[in-house]
């Protein structure tokens, strides 16, 4: 936090502007929101179309993003493991090692935490231009990861309602414990 401080401080002092990576992570959302059958409702699209609009963002990545395009598969994949009923998941079940997808896989997520991270480029507008200048920040990047945050979850709670919706809240509630007690079941049974 100091060092990005000290660097907007000397922007501001250089006339100049910056820009700025940020991310959102989502936790505990249920396996399967999101659809892996479609292509305009997978929700890794989904969100990289929201994120994008907001201004000024050149690029969106999900887990590694970027950094799993120069990395060798055995680096970047996260093998499925289970997990016998034990502490600290008395429950048991299938788990993972790592969560380089981000908590996305095929379009729908995983359980595991959702990673989203957004690059915002420089604001154009610099006070050292000769130019007519209103008012300029130096670096918009904090705002954006706030108007990030909100996209995010709107969009989760919209695939959510789409997953699990009904006319009452009650209704709801009742197809996602139902849908979460499904997918804990023990195989075969």
């Amino acid at each position: 936090g100091k060092a990005m401080k000290a660097a907007i401080d000397k922007a501001r002092e250089e006339g100049d502007t910056l820009g700025g990576i940020f991310e959102v992570v989502a936790r505990g959302l249920p396996a399967g929101l999101g659809d892996y059958t479609q292509w305009d409702r997978k929700l890794d699209g989904r969100i990289a179309q929201a994120m994008m609009s907001i201004p000024a963002i050149k690029g969106v990545e999900l887990g590694l993003g970027f950094r799993a395009a120069r990395l060798s598969g055995k680096h970047v994949h996260d093998p499925i493991a289970y997990c016998p009923p034990q502490a600290p998941r008395p429950d048991g079940g299938f788990t993972r090692g790592g969560n380089s997808a981000g908590g996305l896989e095929g379009g729908v997520t995983n359980a595991m935490p959702l990673v989203v991270r957004c690059a915002m480029k420089p604001i154009s507008t610099l006070m050292k231009a000769e130019a007519d200048t209103e008012r300029s920040d130096v670096c918009a990047a904090p705002a954006a990861s706030v108007a990030g945050e909100n996209f995010l979850a709107f969009l989760l709670a919209q695939t959510f309602l789409e997953k699990f919706g009904g006319d009452s809240l009650a209704e709801i509630r009742r197809n996602y414990q139902g849908y979460l007690a499904q997918i804990s079941r023990p195989l075969g049974k």
